[in-house]
């Protein structure tokens, strides 16, 4: 954030800053009118700051993370509330991690981040960001990383789910809709069951203020951020609850708060089929080398001969049928990277007629449109023993839990939209508005958090993005008034920081480095080495061009 744009904070201790915001605006709801930046969402409340002297004053025992990686990569575990309208109660661990400034004497204070989710763990944020920060940025913060609550080392949450049960994008059949409202019945019961009192609690609001809490027992006054997709959304919230605590934000591939969080998985659908047009006339015009017709119409026409072929008959792939809801499931993510996916029409045409086929190639629309992503140094010595379900379960209790008012309680009415909406979005339309968990989870412990202050922030958005698609970031943008945004013009993938391109990743590390926000919004062009990322080391559960191995064709 701009300084100028904070108003003067009095010198004061840490604890003494954070124990009024912390403890009333987590006690409420999002406020009817939000505070512009620099004024504090809440009021002083004395019984309450003395309940949480004893998290404040916590000193974390710092040690190496593990011997497999550099000793300045550091990891600690606090306290936080597991409820922090009541923080003489039970209590929870936090990970985190830091690797601090080699140059102490312009340091600025701690940037914190998250790589999305909900459910991705973060501790090894850290390790990233010291690769990927040019110099400029890097001699001004301490890196700082964290399992967000619930996930990984912060008290990991499971739901006992067994594989099939965490395989949530169902498209709708009225022939097993039935099996499908069982399906979110009993995951919704099974994650009750077994997490209890603690479900109600892991919510983007909390982890929020666990945020300012880290804040807090590192001494700082304020905190800088960089979150992408679902790690926007959570740096927006923690803007709207603490203003006055936001320095610099940069929030990558943007979630619409207003959308959160069925809105959010329905627009999977919408912005699919912009990219799907845009792959029919990429590949017509490349049909000589492609040969899946020499017009849009034509190469729809292939493409969706394809999956009524595969609905009558599955087509073999690699030795496993796939049918026509599979093909649909695996495009919708991966039309947004148009060469990638005329590489695997043509492998899956040849499948279609018994010739052989790269097994590779058609890997990218049977595991839904997956490519590769580094996997950063050292981050495996890091991998908690968490349950096996542990990042899906964090999933549905933040997905539902933020905001059980946007489930309907009526399986009817998931019937209904996954009708009609598979007419309008017949890529996957279906898939995302057929019935989740939500529509029988407990109602939120707290509203949604309307977000709409002047905290400044810089949003970057890649015009083809299969998860959070452009007016996603768009409507971000807007709601944070003192945002400025960089869109990059034909630049595909989700996640945008570290683009290769002078004009994003300059834009990027400008502000972090000075807190100048640029004067207006600001357009760049993607290359084609820029998008080459998008298509390159190709692996299941990774989506296009991601810069973080979380980053799956089912998850934010």
């Amino acid at each position: 954030m701009r300084r100028r744009r904070l108003a003067p904070l009095v010198a004061v201790s840490a604890l003494a800053t954070l124990a009024p915001a912390l403890v009333t605006s987590t006690a409420t709801a999002a406020p009817a009118a939000a505070p512009s930046a620099g004024t504090s969402s809440a009021v002083s409340s004395p019984a309450a700051t003395s309940g949480l002297d004893r998290y404040v004053k916590q000193k974390p025992a710092w040690k190496r993370c593990a011997p497999e990686v550099s000793a300045a990569y550091q990891c600690a575990t606090v306290k936080v509330p597991l409820d922090y309208r009541k923080p003489g109660g039970k209590r929870i661990e936090l990970a985190i991690s830091r690797i601090r400034t080699a140059e102490p004497g312009k340091r600025r204070g701690i940037l914190l981040s998250n790589p999305g989710g909900p459910g991705g763990d973060g501790l090894w944020m850290p390790l990233m960001m010291k690769e990927e920060l040019p110099e400029s940025v890097l001699k001004r913060y301490d890196l700082v990383g964290f399992d967000p609550r619930g996930v990984g080392r912060s008290s990991p949450v499971s739901c006992d789910l067994t594989p099939e049960q965490e395989n949530w994008l169902r498209p709708y059949k009225a022939e097993t809709y039935a099996k499908d409202v069982a399906w979110a019945r009993t995951v919704a019961d099974k994650c009750r069951k077994r997490m209890g009192n603690r479900l109600p609690h892991i919510t983007t609001r909390n982890t929020a203020r666990d945020m300012d809490l880290v804040r807090a027992v590192l001494g700082e006054k304020r905190i800088s951020y960089f979150g992408y997709s679902y790690g926007t959304y959570l740096g927006a919230v923690y803007a709207q609850l603490f203003p006055a605590r936001a320095d610099r934000f940069v929030l990558d591939s943007a979630v619409d708060p207003r959308r959160a969080w069925r809105g959010m998985i329905q627009w999977w659908a919408e912005g699919a089929e912009p990219a799907f047009d845009r792959w029919t006339e990429w590949a017509a015009a490349r049909s000589k080398t492609y040969g899946l017709g020499d017009t849009p119409k034509k190469v729809d026409r292939t493409f969706w001969d394809l999956v009524a072929r595969a609905d009558e008959d599955p087509i073999e792939v690699d030795g496993q049928p796939t049918s026509g809801d599979d093909i649909r499931q695996g495009m919708r993510a991966l039309a947004f990277t148009p060469q990638a996916a005329s590489e695997a029409v043509v492998e899956l045409k040849k499948a279609a007629q018994g010739r052989p086929a790269s097994a590779r190639k058609l890997s990218l629309i049977t595991e839904g449109g997956a490519t590769g992503a580094p996997e950063w140094a050292g981050r495996a010595a890091l991998a908690a023993e968490a349950p096996a379900d542990n990042m899906t379960a964090a999933f549905w209790a933040v997905v539902c839990g933020d905001n059980s008012a946007a489930w309907s309680r009526d399986p009817r009415t998931y019937r209904r939209d996954a009708i009609e909406d598979k007419g309008r979005y017949p890529l996957f339309g279906d898939f995302a508005s057929s019935i989740k968990p939500c529509a029988f989870w407990r109602k939120s412990a707290e509203p949604v958090t309307a977000v709409r202050n002047r905290v400044g922030s810089l949003v970057v958005q890649n015009e083809w993005d299969s998860q959070t698609p452009l007016p996603s970031g768009r409507a971000l943008h807007a709601q944070l008034r003192g945002s400025k945004m960089v869109t990059v013009h034909g630049g595909e993938g989700h996640g945008v920081y570290p683009s290769g391109t002078t004009c994003t990743d300059g834009a990027v590390n400008r502000y972090l480095a000075t807190g100048r926000l640029p004067a207006k919004d600001v357009t760049c062009r993607a290359t084609a080495a820029s998008n080459a990322r998008a298509r390159e080391d190709r692996k299941p559960d990774v989506l296009p061009g991601s810069p973080v191995p979380e980053r799956a064709p089912d998850r934010f």
